[in-house]
């Protein structure tokens, strides 16, 4: 890794802690206390979740009945915008955005260790997630993996501050390389978690894949429905840089085809598309 990217990333990781510990950005009673109406418990909240609950589905159904990214697309003020924001398999990059006052809206903090103990938006995740993560972390656990959760949710007037802060200080080809612009960053989903071990050296750097639990996490995370996001030499296809401790909650059949194929989100339902057709 270059000198440029792991400064990049340690400003970053310090604005976030910042950022999420001061006032731009809504705080977690907020957040929580706005979701309160939502059901307590596992319960299901989008299709998928719905279709997991009930009778195991045959190999190959789920992507039979995904939608295409071509589906799920449309332009809002010449932004093109995702029709699905809340779907499981809701596909966020830099050529898709979620809408800009997108809050999910089943927000949840997770009963798993956090490498901080500031109480901000970036220890929830959507409630399936949460209980998946939960799952996760306990199998690590049992296996002598120390695991902790570093960033989940991430409102769009946040990612807006952490983008202009990454622009300014690395400038814009650097950040645009290794940040999203905001309303395009998978965090909002309240999907995605970044991961790393009891070893601040590896915390959110590509090394984390070399090292006892990366090495875990990319072997175990499909088991419990979540995919690592950003795979090294998908670039291309995603948009960012290799990510091994960036992980996104897909529902478990869907992350087990798509982890045993090596595969991405997009690589998916592209072929859910051709099947299609």
């Amino acid at each position: 890794m270059n000198n440029n990217r792991t400064n990049g990333l340690a400003i970053v990781a310090a604005l976030s802690v910042a950022l999420l510990s001061g006032c731009e950005a809504p705080s977690l009673d907020s957040l929580l206390s706005s979701n309160s109406t939502q059901p307590t418990g596992n319960t299901a909240t989008t299709g998928e979740s719905t279709q997991a609950n009930s009778a195991e589905p045959t190999q190959g159904s789920l992507r039979a009945k995904q939608a295409s990214l071509a589906e799920t697309i449309t332009d809002v003020n010449g932004v093109p915008t995702v029709t699905n924001p809340t779907d499981l398999a809701v596909v966020v990059n830099k050529k898709r955005a979620l809408p800009a006052d997108y809050i999910p809206p089943d927000l949840v903090e997770p009963n798993v260790p956090f490498p901080f103990d500031e109480k901000v938006e970036k220890r929830l995740m959507r409630q399936e997630a949460a209980r998946a993560l939960e799952e996760l972390f306990a199998a690590a656990r049992q296996d002598g993996i120390e695991l902790y959760a570093v960033s989940g949710y991430r409102s769009y007037k946040t990612q807006k501050s952490l983008y202009e802060t990454y622009v300014q200080t690395q400038g814009a080809e650097h950040a645009a390389k290794y940040s999203a612009v905001p309303g395009k960053s998978e965090h909002q989903t309240g999907l995605a978690m970044d991961v790393s071990g009891a070893d601040v050296k590896t915390r959110l750097e590509e090394s984390f894949g070399d090292v006892p639990e990366g090495k875990w996490l990319a072997e175990h995370c499909a088991e419990y429905g979540f995919i690592i996001r950003y795979l090294k030499g998908k670039e291309d296809t995603t948009g960012y840089a290799y990510e091994p401790w960036h992980i996104r909650y897909v529902g478990k059949e869907m992350a087990q085809e798509i982890t045993a194929q090596g595969i991405t989100l997009e690589d998916y339902l592209s072929a859910t598309a051709t099947a299609q057709k």
